[in-house]
């Protein structure tokens, strides 16, 4: 195989970090991972090929410190950093300045990460781009009396949204004018306080979506595809718990017809890399709320019913050759899911980072573990609280949702709490057996 890069230099840390590593060093492509003084011991620092310490325990002093990134590119003569998801992926200083270093950026252009980045422009984007957007504010909104007209043209219930960020930080609901103002309020003072910008638009509340999100590919000749859609609907404060693909809700006709949408809008677009748009769907309806322009926690669900490597092709597509497929060459076949296994209580989801004590991922067949901890691994309390992915693999959801219960027997971790028995539970209600759930549903369940 040719080789595509000399040395990547992998920008995180944990199960994302490691699933890099083992994708370059498949292609033959030397690795060099960064680490934080407490992840001395860490999995994806005693499987690289080099390893540079870059700074104290707190992200901030490490895993963000773009100084010491770019110093430890010099120092290793890395030619690419991967970012991973989290920490810089998203950021578009970082990936400027490893441009003007001559380092590439696995992931799109830093122009593309700014347009994306804010909700607002993204918002106006894609809209001139044939996707269809939420019905709310053009912009942002300048004062609650500006509010408060959208919000009677477009009819209540609305959400009130930070520009910036995300997490569901910033975002507020009103279901009535009598509630603007305390909305409006709350929703600015997080915004500033989340993410130094108190920029806030609005949009219509929709009361029973299901979030549904393609995965789109670009590369430098314009070309661009879909692999079809995952629904990361079963959410947590707006934080994902399981992902499904492809969506119990979304037929052939429906996944071609906004795959194609998506594709097409990131074609003229002219971005390169993997994305995901995400939309809220209700009522045979898609409705963009935002682009992330990385890979996501949940790619390997698509990896599994696509075939496809989404880790090699970002680094194809990176390095100037064009994607490996089209779209005629993507075929869907099977179900996939994913669960997020964190070091949390399975009530309170307050983390519970330690020692663990004992470790025994799921394995057989059609069954994936993407983590980095192992039996003695001390959790740090600095970071998220995942201990691993498991992902799993059936011929049809039904095959998929039994090898899933199966599999989630076998997982042992000790030493910490966890959420397996959460996903045990989720797995023996009705409505997530036939599918029947929206964005709301695990809130009202953990009520």
């Amino acid at each position: 195989m040719t080789k595509l890069f000399d040395k990547v230099l992998i920008a995180n840390r944990g199960e994302i970090a490691l699933r890099i590593q083992r994708a370059c060093k498949e292609m033959n492509i030397k690795t060099v991972a960064v680490h934080s003084t407490v992840d001395s011991d860490a999995m994806h620092v005693k499987l690289a090929d080099e390893s540079v310490c870059i700074g104290s325990p707190q992200a901030k002093d490490s895993y963000l410190n773009i100084p010491s990134i770019i110093s430890a590119c010099e120092i290793t003569g890395a030619d690419a950093v991967h970012p991973g998801y989290g920490f810089l992926s998203e950021n578009s200083q970082f990936a400027e300045i490893l441009e003007a270093h001559n380092i590439t950026f696995i992931g799109p252009t830093s122009d593309h990460i700014k347009i994306m980045g804010d909700k607002i422009v993204a918002k106006k984007t894609v809209s001139k781009l044939g996707i269809p957007v939420v019905p709310g504010s053009d912009g942002k909104i300048n004062d609650i009396d500006h509010a408060k007209r959208i919000a009677g043209e477009i009819g209540y219930p609305i959400l009130i949204k930070a520009s910036s960020g995300g997490g569901g930080k910033g975002m507020k609901i009103a279901n009535s004018e009598s509630e603007i103002d305390e909305a409006y309020s709350l929703a600015k003072f997080e915004a500033r306080a989340s993410f130094g910008d108190d920029t806030i638009y609005i949009e219509k509340y929709l009361n029973t979506p299901r979030h549904i999100e393609i995965q789109v590919f670009g590369d430098k000749f314009g070309n661009a595809i879909h692999l079809g859609e995952r629904d990361c609907s079963l959410q947590r404060r707006n934080q994902k718990i399981l992902e499904e693909a492809t969506s119990p809700v979304i037929d052939d006709k429906k996944r071609n017809e906004i795959g194609k949408v998506a594709s097409d809008a990131i074609s003229k677009l002219g971005y390169v890399g993997a994305g995901t748009v995400e939309f809220l769907y209700q009522d045979d309806k898609f409705y963009f709320i935002e682009m992330n322009t990385r890979l996501q926690v949940e790619h390997p669900i698509t990896e599994l019913i696509t075939d496809c490597d989404l880790v090699k092709e970002q680094i194809y597509v990176a390095s100037g050759k064009k994607l490996s497929l089209t779209q005629a060459d993507v075929k869907i076949k099977g179900h996939a899911i994913e669960c997020r296994i964190n070091a949390e209580n399975p009530q309170t989801f307050v983390p519970s980072p330690g020692k663990i004590t004992s470790y025994h991922p799921a394995s057989g067949p059609g069954v994936r573990v993407d983590s980095a901890v192992y039996a003695g691994y001390t959790i740090p309390p600095f970071y998220d609280s995942m201990i691993g992915k498991l992902i799993v693999y059936g011929k049809d959801r039904p095959d998929c949702l039994s090898r899933l219960n199966r599999a989630l027997d076998e997982f042992v971790v000790e030493g910490v709490e966890t959420t397996l028995p959460l996903f045990k539970e989720l797995l023996s209600n009705n409505d997530i057996i036939s599918g029947n759930y929206n964005i709301h549903w695990l809130e009202n369940f953990l009520k």
